[in-house]
């Protein structure tokens, strides 16, 4: 009995979202208030589970049959999901409202794709892995064409949709292979029997496959096609959601379903395949971000080139890396979704004022969006003392560590390329002068989020040690 209890409090967090997610639909059926009480019972719900799981991420335990896991890295993952998703709903508030697409299921959606994520943070077996990534597809594939009046968000949830369902059918198939060679889908099982598998072709071809369908995932080169018109269609403030908690759920998945890689001597199975990934993510997404125009594709690629860094972590093979990744996807959660949220108060209707150049003489114009715009670009560019600096630092230290030193002067040279990119932006705002006028949206909603965004990147910057700390700690 008083096992089961304690498996309950364990649970708490996806059992709050759960119960949030019931309650939402109810508040949709039966309220005519709906779609103004909904962001703010989201954001409610959200807060609840992101810090419910960062004041128990001491409680690890295996549950649910040895299905699902707690505490540790997987509680740090679901604090991060939530918060990132809190702080899109914020964004959100008045952004649905200015394209008419305040609908009740836009935040159910959202908090149902987080609940997916979670699932994914902390599976301990393949299924649930597999059960956690199309909830959370599923979701995101709506979510992209929300704005039905809109043609471009329509064609984006499409080709997410048949993108999405391709790579899908890599994993599924992947997963089919491991189980034939290792008669269980259990993770645990799996890793402790890691070494007489690894000498399996058709088992190491089954991992393989699996890698590939998350690579589409986390948008990594070659399986990035989706990222720019997807990213350019859809919703802004949903572009930010795929950027961040998206990306972070896919790699969390990596990583609790790889846990043999980092843990033991297997590094040369498929690690050179991570490094081969990173390298040509990181270089492609930089340069190519370079000749982009429109802000919103400008940030797609440079999603693809952090996806990149990223890898570096997860190449390195060790536990630090992934601290490092862990950390990374930390910082690079409140460095987009920042980022996002001004592009989203900037915005017009009919995708008006995403140019670049429409961001000329925002200095003089809007000085408070400008100085955040700045610190957020920055950041991405990973200049210190901003937490985008010390994100590559962890990698980059990890992978040298590893004895990948030239993977990491591949990073740096791939970090110089993209400060053109990003400082660019800051440039405009201070030294070009815009003649015609732009009508600002005044949003305190969509304000309160960017703010907290930028000062969380500040703090991170200023104490990184306090998270990373925390992470190593439960690794």
């Amino acid at each position: 009995m008083l096992n089961n209890i304690q498996e309950f409090y364990n649970i708490l967090p996806i059992v709050i979202l759960g119960g949030g997610i019931i309650l939402s639909v109810f508040i949709e059926l039966y309220s005519q208030k709906s779609e103004s009480v909904l962001p703010w019972f989201s954001i409610l719900i959200f807060l609840s589970a992101g810090f419910y799981s960062l004041l128990t991420v001491a409680n690890e335990s295996i549950v649910l049959q040895n299905m699902l896991s707690t505490g540790g890295r997987t509680n740090i993952f679901y604090f991060i999901f939530n918060i990132g998703a809190a702080l899109v709903c914020l964004l959100s508030v008045d952004y649905t409202k200015k394209y008419g697409m305040n609908y009740g299921e836009y935040y159910i959606l959202i908090q149902s794709s987080v609940l997916g994520m979670m699932l994914m943070a902390g599976a301990k077996d393949f299924f649930m892995i597999f059960l956690g990534l199309e909830i959370m597809s599923i979701c995101f594939y709506v979510l992209a064409g929300v704005n039905r009046k809109k043609e471009k968000a329509i064609e984006a949830s499409l080709k997410y949709f048949l993108l999405g369902a391709f790579a899908t059918g890599f994993l599924v198939y992947g997963i089919a292979l491991i189980y034939g060679t290792a008669q269980s889908t259990s993770i645990d099982i799996i890793t402790s029997k890691f070494t007489e598998l690894s000498g399996n072709i058709i088992f190491l071809v089954g991992v393989l496959l699996f890698l590939i369908g998350f690579s589409f995932k986390i948008a990594a080169f070659p399986f990035h096609m989706w990222v720019p018109d997807v990213y350019q269609g859809s919703p802004t403030t949903i572009t930010g959601l795929f950027s961040t908690i998206g990306k972070a759920s896919a790699f969390a998945a990596i990583i609790a379903s790889l846990t043999a890689l980092f843990s033991g001597g297997f590094q040369s199975l498929f690690l050179p395949y991570l490094s081969v990934l990173a390298v040509f993510s990181m270089l492609f997404g930089s340069i190519v971000a370079i000749a982009q125009s429109d802000i919103k594709r400008m940030l797609a690629y440079s999603s693809i080139s952090h996806a990149g860094y990223i890898l570096i972590g997860l190449a390195s093979g060790t536990p630090v890396g992934v601290a490092g990744v862990v950390f990374y996807l930390a910082v690079y959660t409140f460095m987009n979704l920042a980022a996002f949220g001004i592009i989203s108060l900037i915005e017009g209707e009919n995708d008006a004022n995403l140019e670049i150049d429409t961001y000329s003489g925002l200095g003089s114009r809007n000085p408070v969006l400008a100085a955040l715009l700045s610190l957020i670009m920055f950041s991405l560019a990973g200049i210190p003392p901003l937490a985008g600096f010390f994100a590559k630092y962890y990698v980059f230290i990890a992978a040298i560590k590893s004895g990948l030193t030239w993977l990491t002067i591949l990073g740096i040279v791939s970090s110089l390329i993209s400060v053109y990119f990003y400082l660019r932006i800051v440039v405009l705002m201070y030294f070009k002068e815009r003649e015609t006028e732009i009508t600002y949206s005044k949003s305190f909603s969509g304000m309160l989020g960017v703010v907290i965004s930028v000062l969380l990147v500040i703090l991170l910057g200023i104490f990184p040690g306090s998270l990373l700390d925390l992470i190593i700690a439960y690794l």
